[in-house]
């Protein structure tokens, strides 16, 4: 167990020996499907098919899955209020479109974002990051996600444990030693982030790091039947999508 609910999925999926490249190829296509088809019916449609993948084949737990889509929940429904809000001269008001304009974002979103979940739900983060790297991202752009990734368990172990002293002291006992609390927590975490990552810096600039953070990554291979069935899926979403707009 990493502590962090997704991960732990990632490496208990039944896709975790699936190749990454195999599995970008189906999310990033599910994406770009989310994005240029219609909101009905391709975004429901890519929706649909990503959820299902998830809890079914890919045997990801439906109540991981759903709880991970909160947050990107909570941001799509405050985009889409103040996207269908207009300010006239008589103030405040609904746009005319204001449904159509909504339910097309959406709809778009909402696939987009379980699109990315079933990449996020099924692939853990030390196969991802090869996988950008080979497909020629930045080692840059590689290695700063990498360091953050690793960090975070720094900060999930740091507030893990302070908090369960605090717990100790009877640091929550009470509404306002609970503020107190909180407030104490986030400033220790933070302090202590912030020292890590300079002692981290510190230490890759004492090794003369100029090439970038190299590991062995494990090479899973690829999948000619689940690439051909991919392409196959996208392209029944988008000749559904084209027959029923």
């Amino acid at each position: 167990m990493t502590g962090l609910a997704v991960d732990d999925a990632a490496w208990a999926s039944a896709w975790r020996r699936r190749a990454p490249g195999d599995k970008l190829l189906l999310c990033g296509g599910l994406v770009v499907s989310a994005l240029v088809l219609p909101a009905w019916p391709g975004s429901v449609l890519v929706g649909v098919v990503a959820v299902l993948l998830a809890v079914g084949p890919a045997q990801v737990p439906a109540r991981i899955f759903f709880r991970a889509a909160r947050w990107p929940l909570a941001f799509i429904a405050l985009g889409a209020v103040t996207a269908v809000v207009q300010i006239g001269s008589g103030g405040p008001g609904w746009a005319p479109d204001a449904a159509a304009r909504a339910g097309s974002l959406v709809g778009h979103a909402l696939a987009g974002s379980a699109a990315v979940l079933l990449l996020a739900t099924t692939t853990p983060m030390s196969d991802l990051l090869p996988a950008l790297r080979r497909a020629r991202v930045p080692d840059a752009v590689v290695d700063v996600a990498s360091v953050v990734y690793r960090l975070l368990f720094v900060l999930l172990g740091s507030l893990h444990t302070i908090r369960e002293a605090q717990a100790a002291r009877m640091g929550y006992s009470s509404v306002r030693r609970s503020y107190r609390s909180s407030g104490a927590l986030a400033a220790a975490v933070l302090t202590r982030s912030w020292d890590r990552a300079r002692r981290m810096q510190e230490g890759l600039a004492g090794r003369g790091m100029e090439t970038g953070l190299r590991v062995l990554p494990e090479v899973l291979p690829s999948s000619r039947v689940f690439l051909s069935c991919s392409l196959t899926g996208l392209a029944s979403i988008a000749a559904t999508s084209a027959v029923m707009a």
